[in-house]
């Protein structure tokens, strides 16, 4: 299913995600981003497949192997993937996504675009709108325009977590990993828990991760057989790569030494090799990058953001990540102790320890915390996957095997460098939850603790057998437990034992973070309920806040974001004559009383809700405004 002939699919898959990048930017030149554009976009694109079918003389689909498929998954590890896509794959099926950034920033921004048929620099407090790569976005666009939803997007996470196991077993086994090694390990990993719990949302470091094994997997292939139509696809998927998250520019270092060898193909035919660079130019984060200079004046758009990536710092944020990335991934799937963790660890850290690194590295990263259960915002490999790894390390060890041999070949320099590209992250990312950004890592990293003779006898082993079924269940227990795509009566269960008043500190934590992640979806329902009719447009001022929920039904409504020293005489000819406010933007971004500003605008208060859009915070308020 997985492993069968994919080759294809993922040429297939990557060529079409790139596609739809450099479209997307194309169609917004020219004021095109709608249906009738992306209609003459998609009859280009089946021309150039049918063109490239016909020359290539591909087969594309195959009698299926009934037979070999039920051997496969008569094995214990490929079933327990196949039952982890399958649970995945339902979450994302049954529940609407409620992923916090998605719903904040990447979700809107493809709205925003949509309303004005092209991109364009929002006007708005919030920088991440604009500054942060697309290139999961571009891929969404044409699905938003022609569903009207956002339901269908965990798809594409599917897709990719579908094909990771061939592209695993494919990067380790040319980065000098046995092949029955590979095998086993291919299944395993995926269950990493940020891998799985990611695959049925629409968080896009899966989608990134995917991109860069299979950057990596047709670099090495195109150095070994000298294809260049390989070299091709592998920097279609790195372009890919850096598009999906800026963080994965690091990885460019070890990709440029897997593909080093193959580079001189590409004089083999320069005149399509030059389309394809300007081509993966073009789904690349160049054109983002180019667009934060002309906007802001840096590339990376963190001077628009303010953001505590890069700058200073440099020391402590190694320092800070060199904890929290290891503490994250041996965090148990589910901590109940973590407010009791929480609390130790602030009375040890001393408080102008704290207010220091707080100037470098965003808050629960700073604070060194460790959240309830392992959830998609923050998980990397996990504590399963992690216990193994350490495990094969200390038996690698003790029989003297954990050394480098031939240290100027690419299955040492890839791996070597794909660790200097981590020091590198750890010095410049001060982000929360850094385990999830190494998605693209990993594989890569854990190449050293997989070669060798001791992983091969290992996977012969009963115990180690065991220990990776184990792996599986505490891996779909999450996927089970999690809250965003709960497969359980969570609430009902709850409710029966009265969780929401109950004098259990657990209980009510429990109840909270299931009920936020049941609404955040729809979280700003009420609102909605009572706007005027003629609160179209609707003005929108806030700071990363889920804002996606106040477009459903997609298309029913345009919502307008401003800044907060915008004069009413410029909200007037924007046409906004209602505008939703958020109160904690006022109380924790710009320390200024909102009635202040009200009186300022000469406006008048509507409507006063009270939402709760965030766990880890009591709800707040959002006034409904009227300009006069």
């Amino acid at each position: 299913m997985v492993v069968i002939q994919m080759a294809p699919f993922v040429i297939i898959w990557v060529w079409l995600c790139a596609y739809l990048n450099c479209a997307g930017w194309v169609l917004s030149a020219g004021h095109a981003l709608d249906r009738s554009g992306y209609a003459v976009t998609f009859v280009i694109g089946l021309v150039a497949f049918f063109v490239w079918k016909q020359k290539t003389s591909i087969r594309l689909f195959h009698p299926a192997p009934w037979r070999k498929l039920r051997w496969r998954f008569r094995h214990a590890f490929p079933l327990g993937f196949l039952i982890l896509a399958g649970l995945a794959a339902l979450g994302g099926a049954l529940y609407l996504p409620a992923n916090y950034d998605s719903l904040a920033y990447r979700t809107p921004r493809v709205l925003y675009w949509l309303t004005q048929h092209q991109w364009y620099w929002v006007h708005t407090e919030f920088a991440r709108l604009n500054t942060r790569t697309a290139g999961f976005e571009w891929v969404t666009a044409p699905i938003i325009l022609f569903t009207g939803t956002d339901r269908f997007l965990f798809l594409l996470n599917i897709i990719c977590f579908l094909l990771l196991p061939g592209r695993i077993f494919a990067v380790l086994t040319r980065l000098g990993v046995r092949p029955r090694t590979a095998w086993y390990w291919m299944w395993l990993l995926p269950g990493g828990y940020g891998y799985v719990l990611q695959a049925g949302s629409i968080v896009n470091d899966l989608f990134g991760g995917f991109m860069a094994l299979v950057a990596f997997e047709f670099a090495l292939r195109a150095s070994r057989q000298k294809d260049v139509s390989l070299f091709w696809t592998a920097l279609v998927a790195v372009a890919m790569m850096t598009a999906a998250k800026a963080f994965n520019i690091v990885l460019l270092l070890p990709w440029a030494l897997a593909a080093l060898p193959a580079v001189p193909t590409l004089w083999r035919r320069p005149v399509a090799s030059f389309a394809v660079i300007l081509f993966a130019a073009g789904a690349s984060i160049v054109p983002t990058a180019i667009l934060n200079v002309h906007e802001c004046g840096d590339w990376t758009g963190l001077k628009a953001e303010q953001a505590v990536i890069g700058g200073g710092g440099k020391p402590e944020r190694f320092i800070v990540n060199a904890i929290n990335l290891p503490m994250n991934n041996l965090a148990p799937p589910v901590f109940p102790f973590a407010s009791q963790w929480n609390h130790l660890v602030s009375q040890i850290v001393p408080e102008h320890v704290t207010a220091m690194l707080l100037t470098y590295i965003e808050g629960s990263s700073a604070k060194f915390e460790i959240p309830d259960m392992q959830v998609e915002e923050s998980a990397g490999l996990g504590l399963g996957v992690c216990l193994l790894l350490l495990f094969l390390l200390v038996k690698k060890i003790r029989a003297r095997e954990f050394t480098f041999r031939k240290c100027r070949t690419v299955e040492t320099l890839v791996p070597l460098a794909a660790w200097l590209s981590l020091m590198v992250f750890m010095m410049e990312v001060g982000s929360s939850g850094p385990a999830r950004y190494l998605s693209p890592f990993y594989i890569l990293l854990v190449v050293p603790f997989l070669t060798g003779t001791v992983p091969s006898k290992m996977t012969r082993s009963r115990p180690w057998h065991t220990a990776g079924l184990v792996v599986f269940a505490v891996a779909a227990f999450l996927v089970i437990l999690t809250p965003p795509r709960p497969l359980w009566p969570a609430l009902t269960v709850l409710r029966h034992y009265d969780a929401e008043h109950s004098s259990n500190h657990l209980l009510q934590r429990a109840w909270t973070v299931y009920d936020v992640y049941r609404t955040r979806a729809d979280g700003f329902e009420t609102v909605i309920a009572a706007l005027p009719p003629d609160a179209q447009p609707l003005g929108l001022l806030e700071f990363d806040e889920p804002d996606a929920a106040l477009w459903r039904p997609f298309g029913s409504r345009r919502i307008e974001q401003f800044c907060r020293a915008d004069s009413p005489a410029q909200l007037a000819a924007r046409g906004i004559k209602y505008a939703l406010v958020s109160e904690r933007f006022f109380d924790e971004h710009i320390h200024m009383n909102c009635a202040d500003w009200i009186q300022k605008m000469n406006a008048t208060v509507v409507q006063r809700f009270d939402l709760r859009l965030l766990a880890g915070k009591p709800s707040f308020g959002w006034l409904l405004v009227r300009f006069p």
